[in-house]
């Protein structure tokens, strides 16, 4: 009986409000959940993993890249269970999972020690090999599986609402990430690196209850409509009436799939670079680690508040408006790369990247459903997800050849600029296939 009154506690028909506003807030939670598989989550353990496991930064960034990597290649198939078994399955196995490599990982140290000694062997292939697993189940289930299946349940349940509504859910992952580094440093120095994994296992172990109560796939299948019952109809917002949904085959033949994937992959690419090299690239400039490290909050604020009034007025913008605005931003970022040993280096630098990762929440959004529909939104923008990931695992080493084999971090930057010159034209007939010709 009371399993009973939970489950119509939460059933959607049922609700007293809109069902799509509760999932709005508890899908901005899952992508929250994620934090543990992602860069900003995971940084916080590099010093005192490394050094618990005798590893070098370097073995240490390699086996992240490894696993980051090994990640990418399943990430699609997770977009296909997300559209055979819905978002409550796959979020609360994602969870699941990752709350138990969190668990496991909280004794890495001890099982690396005791497979050495049974072994006979003193070597750091043992806990390199061990933290590229670690890594691999990080990546895939927090970064790709539980954000992807967070982000695009909250995207099934609006259709013309849909920018406003992701304007709240970026802004609140933006301030959950921004406090992330703190708490969980927090949690580290009370509890150590092992009692702060284990501390966040548990937490993850309730919002896994907390998906399987209210993580709800679509709102067709209660007999709901995206917006709510009442959701008038606006003739000027874009795509006001139902568009047909395109097969994941169709959408991988459109240019457009591939121009919106690969700039929200040079993104991934570029700040995952940066962020991961940032004090080295300031002071190989003449900066200082000060200024490196404050370089976040300008570029925050930026990027929060591009997001916020991109997401909201969306809705009424073609996507390909949206596109060349993150291609401009990326162009101005790499320009300002270029350009870091000078006063407007970093000034260009702090715009583009924060236009460009604002427009990244935006776009990776609200683009795939406009785009393809919402029927198969998991397998298709899980094959983005799994390019975004990939991109953002060579990104490390391949700003780290830049510097240590030519003497400086400017030099990514020119390839860089030259593949976001090649994307800026290609895009010219990245059209919206279901719109037609008229107004694309």
């Amino acid at each position: 009986m009371p399993d009973m009154k939970i489950r119509s506690l939460f059933h959607p028909a049922k609700f007293p409000f809109f069902y799509g506003y509760l999932v709005l807030l508890v899908g901005t939670i899952g992508v929250w959940a994620s934090l543990p598989g992602q860069t900003v989550g995971v940084s916080t353990f590099t010093d005192p993993v490394k050094d618990a496991l005798g590893l070098s930064r370097d073995q240490f960034s390699t086996a992240y890249m490894i696993g980051t990597i090994l990640s990418s290649f399943f990430i699609s198939a997770a977009g296909r269970w997300f559209d055979r078994y819905g978002a409550r399955i796959v979020a609360a196995g994602s969870a699941l999972v990752l709350a138990l490599g969190l668990f496991i990982a909280s004794f890495v140290d001890v099982m690396s020690s005791g497979i050495q000694s049974l072994l006979s062997v003193q070597h750091w292939l043992v806990p390199f090999i061990l933290m590229v697993a670690l890594f691999f189940v990080f990546r895939f289930s927090g970064q790709g599986v539980l954000t992807m299946s967070s982000r695009n349940m909250v995207m099934k349940w609006f259709e013309r609402y849909r920018g406003r509504v992701n304007a709240f859910s970026a802004l609140g992952i933006s301030l959950g990430f921004a406090i992330a580094p703190v708490l969980i440093d927090r949690l580290i120095i009370g509890y150590d690196w092992d009692g702060a994994w284990q501390i966040m296992g548990l937490a993850l172990l309730l919002i896994t209850v907390m998906i399987l109560l209210t993580f709800r796939d679509s709102p067709e299948k209660y007999g709901l409509l995206a917006d709510g019952k009442k959701a008038r109809k606006d003739s000027k917002a874009v795509e006001s009436k139902e568009l047909r949904s395109f097969e994941p085959h169709e959408a991988f033949k459109t240019r457009a799939f591939w121009m919106y994937s690969l700039i929200l992959s040079f993104n991934s690419f570029f700040i995952t670079g940066f962020t991961f090299h940032v004090v080295s690239i300031f002071e190989s400039t003449g900066y200082a680690r000060a200024e490196a490290i404050a370089i976040f909050i300008p570029m925050s604020v930026v990027s929060v508040a591009v997001s916020l009034f991109f997401n909201f007025i969306s809705d009424w913008l073609r996507l390909k408006v949206l596109l060349y605005i993150m291609i401009f931003g990326s162009f101005l970022a790499g320009v300002g790369l270029i350009g870091m040993g000078h006063g407007w280096g970093l000034y260009l630098l702090i715009a583009g990247q924060g236009i460009s990762g604002g427009m990244f929440s935006v776009l990776n959004a609200v683009a795939w459903p406009r785009l393809y529909g919402r029927k198969y939104i998991g397998t298709i923008s899980g094959k983005a997800m799994s390019m975004i990931v990939f991109a953002s695992a060579l990104a490390p080493v391949a700003f780290s050849l830049s510097y240590t084999k030519i003497g400086s971090y400017a030099f990514v930057a020119i390839p860089s600029l030259a593949f976001v010159l090649y994307l800026s034209i290609a895009s010219l007939k990245a059209n919206n296939p279901r719109l037609p010709e008229t107004i694309k």
